[in-house]
């Protein structure tokens, strides 16, 4: 039997976390915008204000929902469809984040596929020199390169990529 969708979760919890918390040390020095895409019920949007807090995090989401402990201030909130919200952000900010984050996924394999590759080509922009991008779904870069997992992230459950250039 394949795993339960009880341990694909906590593998997803875990590598989410690893791999946040091995961004925000390598981004540490590098100015720049954080963004979280998508913000559900503010979960890794919380955790990334406890590990960067004297960054600017900015989430993009259709509507928040979030638990009130995690809901970011509004003006830090850019709310509307990621594929209007990235481009006006890229033309306010240009290509200055040093994070992004992305859990955009939900529970239909070749749904979040397709998106992925629909949605690449618009987060690469936003990513300043050495900036890395943390997707909880294989994503589809021409211009970012893949980076090895830290320790206790789970293979398969969350990647990595950085703008070398």
């Amino acid at each position: 039997m394949t795993q339960s969708r009880l341990d694909l979760f906590v593998d997803r919890m875990v590598s989410q976390r690893a791999c946040l918390d091995h961004a925000a040390r390598v981004v540490a020095d590098l100015p720049g915008p954080i963004y979280e895409l998508g913000l559900g019920n503010g979960r890794t949007y919380h955790h990334m204000c406890h590990i960067m807090p004297d960054r600017d995090i900015y989430v993009f989401e259709r509507a928040v929902a979030s638990h009130p402990d995690s809901t970011p201030p509004d003006d830090r909130v850019l709310l509307g469809d990621v594929f209007d919200t990235l481009p006006a952000a890229l033309a306010r900010f240009g290509p200055t984040a040093a994070l992004i984050h992305a859990d955009l996924g939900g529970h239909n394999a070749a749904k979040n596929d397709q998106f992925a590759q629909d949605v690449s080509p618009i987060i690469a922009p936003l990513l300043a020199v050495g900036g890395l991008m943390v997707s909880s779904d294989r994503m589809y870069f021409d211009d970012l390169v893949e980076q090895p997992l830290p320790d206790g992230a789970v293979p398969g459950r969350c990647f990595i990529y950085r703008r070398e250039t």
